[in-house]
């Protein structure tokens, strides 16, 4: 039973957040919560590389006798990693998915089953970061720069263009100068 409220409250999480990240085949609202949770906020990564590195998705290339190959980083967020093989292998299993398209190009160019997965868990990595990322110019947007909602950079005066009083209207000519007097010590 705390399995099925877990899953309530975590598919609720992320409807009240706003992402997107369950529109993509393969990320449902448990996966979603997953990645939110351990990625949070995006555009602390200042690239889709900066984002899969920290993932640990980010391929290492290896030279051994003249041959050289890519494995997967040992670093990284290991939680972060799992989730994204979850949607991985989910997207692999799902015929007419972009990401079993992708698998299948990938397998047809020559790579082994694994390589051809690596691959896509780097790509997905770059399609996550990029959701995420474009999740939260929606949440600014609608939030104000501190992220609270109402606060804006625009004026709230109600007359665009203020106008001058009779008052506050400079002179017609030059200021005279008036000489200040010298001070005296009594």
């Amino acid at each position: 039973m705390k399995l099925k409220d877990n899953a309530k409250a975590m598919a609720a999480l992320v409807a009240e957040s706003g992402s997107r990240l369950t529109d993509t085949p393969g990320i449902a609202a448990i996966s979603a919560a997953r990645l939110l949770g351990r990625t949070g906020n995006p555009t602390r990564f200042p690239s889709a590389g900066a984002s899969a590195q920290y993932a640990g998705t980010a391929p290492i290339e290896i030279a051994s006798a003249g041959r050289a190959r890519h494995r997967l980083s040992r670093r990284g967020d290991r939680q972060l990693n799992a989730a994204l093989h979850t949607v991985a292998i989910t997207q692999i299993r799902m015929p007419g998915t972009r990401g079993h398209a992708y698998y299948q190009a990938k397998i047809a160019e020559g790579k082994t089953p694994r390589e051809a997965q690596r691959c896509l868990k780097r790509r997905l990595a770059d399609h996550v970061w990029r959701t995420m990322v474009g999740d939260e110019r929606r949440r600014t947007r609608t939030t104000g720069p501190g992220g609270q909602p109402g606060a804006t950079t625009a004026s709230s005066a109600v007359d665009p263009t203020p106008t001058a009083d009779s008052s506050d209207k400079s002179l017609p000519g030059p200021a005279e100068s008036e000489p200040t007097p010298p001070h005296q010590t009594p």
